[in-house]
């Protein structure tokens, strides 16, 4: 079931109606997928870290805005937090959050340096627009799939935020005094921003979400397990008209019409690998 209804910035927890709360529309795959995304939203602080570095000289406009975005992917963290621990009593998002923090620390956000790990301020911003096309098209895909009125409030109300945050990483795109990359440099940026999307973040957020506590050393991390089970949750969601706004983004991001050609083409592809995968995994992929 579908919600057309568009939320507005500057909303909190208290604006939830928590009291709408139906355990028995709860799915179990679902509940799981949600810790998962607490977690990872929940992690914002780092990444806050991490871009000020990088625009440390952008300005005080643009250091005010990422942490500002900071500030409200932390509390996307805490009310899918608070879902999650509505829907099952035994899930302490604190808890959860500080194993992930132990077990998940890239590199780069231990590091000093300014510069970016896509090689500029706006192979940065390209990654991030990447990221949010993403994380939009993902909170649609749970707010059109979920039946539990909560949630379906909850995702439509992150999603809202997340194509904003798009809109902000593209207007800071295209205001940095940096060399315009080259088409083929931008592909190959937003390619490999969405080909991290199996690195260790979701599969060891998926871990915490799925294995409790005193369960780790009979039941250890394996890597491509964890990813598996956060990439079958995604086959699940997705429908062809979340492709097709994922791959209208990501093409406005990297300088490609967004409604031409390529762009079509290039959504049917991913469509087409989607069901290709969602057959393998024993997944039905809807086309609605």
């Amino acid at each position: 079931m579908r919600d057309s209804k568009v939320y507005k910035q500057g909303w909190n927890l208290d604006d939830i109606d928590w009291a709408q709360f139906d355990a028995s529309k709860v799915a179990p795959w679902m509940l799981t997928a949600i810790k998962a995304a607490a977690l990872v939203e929940f992690n914002a602080p780092d990444y806050v870290t991490y871009l000020k570095r990088v625009f440390k000289d952008g300005g005080p406009e643009i250091l005010s805005d990422i942490e500002q975005w900071g500030r409200e992917e932390g509390q996307h963290g805490a009310t899918l937090g608070r879902w999650a621990e509505l829907a099952d009593p035994n899930f302490k998002l604190d808890e959860a959050f500080a194993r992930f923090r132990k077990g998940y620390r890239p590199a780069h956000f231990a590091k000093t340096e300014e510069a970016s790990v896509r090689g500029s301020r706006r192979g940065e911003m390209i990654a991030r627009c990447v990221v949010e096309s993403g994380t939009s098209s993902y909170y649609t895909a749970i707010r059109d799939a979920t039946d539990e009125p909560v949630l379906k409030e909850i995702a439509g109300r992150i999603a809202a935020d997340e194509f904003r945050h798009y809109k902000l990483f593209y207007e800071t795109l295209h205001k940095q005094a940096e060399p315009e990359l080259s088409s083929w440099r931008k592909l190959r940026i937003a390619v490999g921003r969405m080909s991290e999307s199996g690195d260790d973040e979701l599969a060891y957020a998926y871990y915490c979400a799925s294995v409790p506590a005193e369960r780790e050393a009979s039941t250890p991390y394996v890597r491509a397990a964890y990813a598996k089970a956060g990439y079958k949750t995604t086959l699940r969601l997705f429908r062809r008209r979340h492709i097709g706004k994922l791959t209208q983004m990501v093409a406005k991001a990297v300088g490609a019409n967004p409604h031409g050609r390529i762009t079509k083409l290039a959504e049917g592809l991913l469509w087409r690998m989607l069901r290709l995968r969602a057959g393998l995994a024993g997944v039905r992929a809807e086309a609605a």
